[in-house]
C-alpha cells in the first residue's frame, strides 16, 4: 500500500490571516508562507507525528465549538515556557509527565488551541 510521507501543510481559516502568521513566526519561530516558488517554506525536524481524530463531544480542545488544535514538538519545554510568558503570553503546563512526555497549552490570538510538547527521552 502507498502510504503518504508526513503533513505537507495545516490550513484554517482566520480573521487576520497576515498578522496571526506573523505571531507564529514571532513567538513560535514558523516562518511566513513564501511569496514566490525560489523561497523555501518552513521546514521542520522529523519526528513523531500523531493524527487522531478525537470524539465530538471532546473538551480537549478546549470550547465546544473549536474544531481543531494542532501540536508542536519542541526542544526544550521549560525554556519555550519561559520565552512565551516573557513575551506575555499566557501558558498552562500540564503537572503531570506522560510516558511520552510533558505538555504546555497556549492559545493564539484568534482563541486556537497549540499544544506544546517536549518528547520523552527514551534510553
Amino acid at each position: 500500500m502507498e502510504k503518504v510521507l508526513g503533513i505537507g501543510g495545516l490550513f484554517f481559516k482566520s480573521k487576520d490571516p497576515q498578522a496571526l502568521a506573523r505571531w507564529y513566526l514571532d513567538h513560535l519561530g514558523i516562518d511566513l508562507v513564501p511569496s514566490d516558488y525560489e523561497t523555501p517554506p518552513w521546514h521542520q525536524q522529523s519526528g513523531d507525528t500523531l493524527f487522531a481524530p478525537f470524539d465530538e463531544d471532546t473538551d480537549y480542545f478546549g470550547p465546544d465549538q473549536q474544531q481543531w488544535m494542532v501540536n508542536f514538538r519542541v526542544r526544550d519545554l521549560d525554556a519555550m515556557v519561559a520565552q512565551l510568558r516573557s513575551a506575555g503570553i499566557e501558558v498552562k503546563v500540564d503537572p503531570q509527565e506522560y510516558p511520552n512526555g510533558r505538555f504546555a497549552r497556549i492559545y493564539d490570538p484568534e482563541g486556537n488551541p497549540v499544544e506544546l510538547w517536549q518528547r520523552k527521552v527514551r534510553s
